[in-house]
């Protein structure tokens, strides 16, 4: 299993992975961290342009799920029911459990897979782990608390090497 703490992809925001962007990679699900990558963790329900989005991507035959970490499952069903999308919660990234489990619910492969988050340690790695595309995207409302300002400066050095690869 690879322990690559390197995202193959950098983009600002999820915005950016169009269907064209996701076709183009050979994306057919797309796993999504919900708190920091689709929005800010202060926000309780989806904005409109978060629909639109996941409305866009379903048109061109991609699947949108969430896999999350948080702690609260009352958050991320309420958001997921709201889009009308599947998540697994709790997911234990980095472990590879909950990459795998979101797949087989999708019926879909590795190859096929990505998983755009905001964390390297959480994300990407596991990501990495799990054999499908790392995508990486900066925190919406950015870090918030000591320890995510601590832990996104130490993300730097690796989210440089990846926009350098991908020049």
């Amino acid at each position: 299993m690879p322990l690559s703490l390197i995202p193959d992809r950098l983009y600002s925001r999820y915005t950016e992975l169009t269907p064209q962007v996701l076709n183009g990679l050979g994306v057919r699900l797309l796993l999504c961290d919900l708190d920091y990558t689709l929005a800010p963790r202060q926000v309780k329900r989806p904005d409109d342009a978060l629909r639109a989005w996941i409305g866009e991507c379903r048109k061109a035959g991609i699947t949108v799920m969430i896999l999350s970490n948080n702690r609260s499952s009352r958050r991320v069903e309420t958001f997921c029911g709201d889009l009308g999308i599947r998540y697994v919660g709790h997911a234990g990234k980095p472990g590879t459990k909950g990459y795998r489990q979101a797949m087989e619910q999708a019926g879909e492969t590795p190859g096929h897979t990505a998983m755009v988050g905001d964390k390297l340690l959480t994300d990407v790695l596991g990501a990495k782990r799990s054999g499908m595309l790392a995508l990486m995207v900066e925190p919406l409302g950015g870090p918030v608390g000591a320890w995510n300002h601590v832990l996104h400066g130490l993300q730097r050095p690796f989210k440089w090497i990846a926009k350098r690869r991908t020049l």
